[in-house]
């Protein structure tokens, strides 16, 4: 795999900002690289990478929070360790701009799709520990998540506006919200996504725009939710579920 002047400074970039220079770069391009590619892809390295992003949090989290429990851990494990997180951190590395891709997912802006940018940056964690050792991935790891675990919620309050509206649905037994795309304009960094979040039966939709999808989908939430406190306050909210139920 030969990249082209472009991909190569954006890997030069990665490497920079990791930390960790790659004695085999050979192994950072095909943790970069896509199934719509190539055969020669990151899924293998995924696997690895998952479990050292894993282990990595976990322990941090135990000795960080050294009275906790392991129920309250495993609880902000999972607020740490996710597909947006995950993606904002390899936003923050420019990891799209050196990702290996198909012609339909470069049409359709895999670049900047969050599952794809958190498969790549797991399979980089990888790629660092085949590269070097576990000890090395490990210390990437832990410098890029450091800020992350250190303002960690301990009570596990800490969640996101899109699962907030989804437990607040949820417990009144209404449906959950759906998320579409209701325009896409640019790419890159210049790209701009206008998403709407339908709450369904309730008749009620918010819209958002953002440079990402993931972004925009978050801030839809945050209104729907604005709308719902406003709407049902919490006195009132057990009508939801009646009104519906008639």
């Amino acid at each position: 795999m030969k990249p082209n002047p472009v991909k190569q400074r954006a890997l030069q970039q990665i490497q920079q900002r990791l930390g960790h220079t790659f004695k085999r770069p050979e192994l950072l391009e095909q943790a970069l690289t896509h199934r719509s590619f190539s055969s020669r892809n990151n899924e293998r390295f995924e696997f690895v990478g998952d479990a050292i992003l894993n282990y990595t949090i976990a322990k941090m989290l135990f000795e960080t929070f050294t009275e906790l429990p392991e129920g309250r851990l495993s609880r902000m494990r999972a607020n740490l360790v996710n597909q947006d997180t995950l993606a904002a951190i390899a936003v923050s590395l420019n990891v799209g701009d050196a990702l290996f891709l198909g012609p339909g997912e470069l049409k359709s802006g895999g670049f900047n799709r969050p599952s794809i940018l958190a498969d790549a940056m797991e399979a980089v964690f990888a790629a660092i520990s085949f590269d070097a050792d576990f000890n090395t991935a490990e210390k990437t790891v832990r410098r890029l998540f450091a800020q992350r675990v250190a303002g960690a919620d301990a009570d596990g309050q800490g969640k996101d506006a899109k699962t907030l509206l989804q437990e607040t649905l949820q417990a009144r037994r209404l449906a959950l919200p759906k998320y579409r795309i209701e325009a896409q304009r640019g790419e890159g960094c210049n790209a701009e996504f206008t998403i709407a979040c339908d709450l369904g039966e309730l008749g009620f939709i918010t819209t958002a725009k953002a440079n990402s999808r993931r972004a925009a989908e978050q801030e839809a939430a945050k209104q729907a939710l604005a709308w719902l406190a406003e709407k049902y306050p919490p006195r009132a909210r057990e009508s939801i579920t009646k009104t519906n139920a008639v």
